[in-house]
């Protein structure tokens, strides 16, 4: 099999999923360079990973051919990144969100009405967990889906779960919401160090999306990824069943209530001699998610990175569209506003956009 071959515009924090994926699964992609404005930082880049690095885009394009390319770049950047990108007629994958604010996003719509290939690597939907939840909700088992309460991440991330999974694609929420602040220890930092125990005032912040026959429910705290104590909460309803973080309850029928655990498999463990990956997630008998690279070492959030190249290949080639600019448009959006009713403790009625045609 031929790998995929991509670009990356940036060299920060989330430029290293891209590189491990790559490293991890070198018969499915290859990295083709970097553009790195920095040429200390490229130098230190090209020896860490074993990339080329470039001061330029075009100076990458015209090294060699790239089936599209990946731009993780700040939230200011990425906008004339795409354009300059879409002006090449260079299919995208670009890091959430695409635009800053409201006015960035209403602007890259002229790109999706000119035809550019563009897709946003939103990779929550594809985290194995996630994933597995997601086939339960689909599955007519829960009924419809009214009602999704989710604790497991920020902003556009976790809008872009409550929305999928209540299944309302244009539909305009009235948005309220209010913070809250409290001490907690402290987690680590990206880079994984923790000197000494630290207490901090940490923020939560809890919105209502009432979209009238629907609800769903955001909470986060900024520091619940690396947290060690603070746990995600997944909560999914419909009125035959309910998702209660790994728990799923339904009525068979009348008389027969069906109660099972989403089981992780994992390989290496307890005297496995297979290799330390992640094979799927199991709900009884049946496989809710396998994973699609088995054998890599890769976390879940590598593994569904990993998902969006794989679909982004397969769209450049004529497949679908797996998450598209108009749905991160109205995902951040919904986020923005969030912030809005948080911050004015009045609700905000989500309106109408230009992308509201292509979602």
């Amino acid at each position: 099999m031929k790998p995929v071959v991509f670009g990356i515009i940036g060299g920060g924090w989330r430029t290293q999923f891209f590189l491990r994926v790559a490293r991890e699964l070198p018969e499915h992609f290859r990295v083709s360079g970097v553009v790195v404005r920095d040429s200390e930082k490229g130098q230190r880049m090209e020896a860490e990973w074993d990339v080329a690095t470039y001061r330029t885009l075009d100076a990458l394009l015209n090294a060699g051919q790239v089936d599209f390319m990946v731009v993780s770049v700040p939230w200011s950047v990425t906008p004339p990144m795409l354009h300059a990108l879409a002006e090449r007629g260079v299919p995208v994958l670009a890091e959430t969100p695409p635009a800053p604010d409201l006015e960035g996003l209403q602007a890259l719509h002229t790109l999706t009405e000119q035809g550019a290939k563009i897709q946003v690597a939103e990779q929550y939907q594809f985290q194995p967990m996630h994933a597995a939840r997601r086939t339960v909700a689909s599955s007519g088992k829960l009924g419809t889906v009214t009602q999704v309460r989710l604790s497991v991440a920020h902003g556009y991330h976790g809008v872009s779960l409550l929305r999928m999974l209540l299944g309302v694609t244009d539909a305009l929420p009235t948005i309220s919401a209010y913070t809250f602040t409290a001490p907690l220890i402290d987690g680590p930092d990206r880079d994984l160090k923790l000197e000494q125990q630290q207490v901090i005032q940490a923020t939560y912040t809890t919105a209502l999306l009432d979209f009238g026959e629907k609800l769903g429910v955001y909470d986060f705290c900024g520091s619940q990824y690396f947290s060690w104590i603070l746990s995600p909460q997944f909560l999914v309803r419909g009125e035959r069943g309910e998702i209660h973080d790994t728990t799923v309850r339904y009525l068979e029928d009348v008389h027969t209530p069906i109660t099972y655990e989403l089981i992780r498999q994992d390989t290496g463990q307890n005297g496995n001699l297979e290799g330390l990956y992640h094979k799927g997630i199991l709900g009884g008998a049946q496989w809710l998610y396998r994973n699609p690279f088995p054998h890599a070492r890769l976390s879940d959030d590598e593994i569904a990175v990993a998902t969006c190249l794989d679909k982004m290949a397969q769209y450049v080639a004529g497949g679908p569209a797996f998450y598209t600019l108009a749905e991160a448009s109205q995902d951040h959006y919904l986020s923005i506003l969030i912030n809005q009713a948080a911050q004015t403790k009045q609700p905000v009625q989500a309106q109408p956009q230009v992308w509201m045609s292509s979602l």
